[in-house]
């Protein structure tokens, strides 16, 4: 098999098309068996008591909303430096995605801080940084939108998603570099985890089926965008005509 086989966009959707029936059918079993975990095996927490249990879709969109913009960045970075054309596809793919669980996690957020704060919205470091991801989505995708010649628009968002990228790390060791309401992380590859073995269990499980959803989606949404753009070949012709 040649190492650009599938970077080919006729060969990679018929490839999507197979795969996407996997990874959507285990996203949604892993979130059911996520829930099950989150809400009726994992303890109440002593401190928090049940309002805590927000954090098994909080943190999961938390963690994808970050590290879809870093995806975005290497698909964005991989089309630059190559041209290729998928690259572009998959980056445009994966935004609207990054941007609903950027929304999630912001909303969720907002459902946690107000029984742990007293507030639905504090300018705290790591909450103002996240939701300067949402206005890097938002912004990508509206400059996609705003410039017609496909091929410009895909240079143009990728250089802004390259430039945004320095706002993850920012999110991620805000709570490092500033004194913040925020809590620190309950997960680090340096210490064991600050919490019960069944609630890491349900948290990794929703990550994993956000994971999963992602994929699956952004494979549909890249299937389009690979129709709509080769849609003056002969294959893809074949496709839409057959659809209609």
């Amino acid at each position: 098999m040649k190492l650009y086989t599938f970077a080919s966009p006729a060969t990679f959707y018929h490839l999507a098309g197979k795969l996407i029936p996997w990874f959507a059918w285990s996203a949604g079993l892993l979130t059911l068996w996520g829930l099950y975990i989150s809400f009726f095996l994992a303890p109440t927490d002593f401190q928090q008591s049940e309002a805590y249990r927000i954090i098994f879709i909080h943190v999961p969109a938390a963690w994808m909303s970050m590290f879809i913009y870093l995806v975005m960045a290497f698909w964005g970075a991989i089309g630059l430096a190559f041209n290729t054309r998928l690259s572009f596809m998959m980056a445009r793919a994966l935004a609207p995605t990054g941007a609903m669980f950027t929304f999630v996690a912001l909303w969720t957020g907002a459902l946690w801080g107000k029984p742990m704060w007293g507030a639905w919205w504090v300018w705290d470091a790591r909450l103002t940084s996240e939701l300067i991801l949402l206005f890097l989505y938002v912004g990508i995708i509206a400059l996609w939108a705003a410039i017609d010649d496909v091929k410009r628009g895909d240079r143009a968002g990728s250089l802004l998603t390259l430039i945004g990228a320095i706002n993850v790390p920012i999110i991620y060791f805000s709570v490092i570099w500033w004194n913040t309401l925020h809590q620190g992380a309950s997960i680090s590859v340096t210490k064991a985890p600050s919490m019960a073995a069944i609630m890491l269990q349900g948290m990794l499980v929703m990550a994993v089926a956000a994971w999963f959803y992602t994929i699956a989606v952004a494979l549909v949404r890249v299937r389009r965008i690979i129709l709509e753009r080769e849609r003056h070949t002969e294959w893809a012709k074949a496709i839409l005509e057959g659809d209609q």
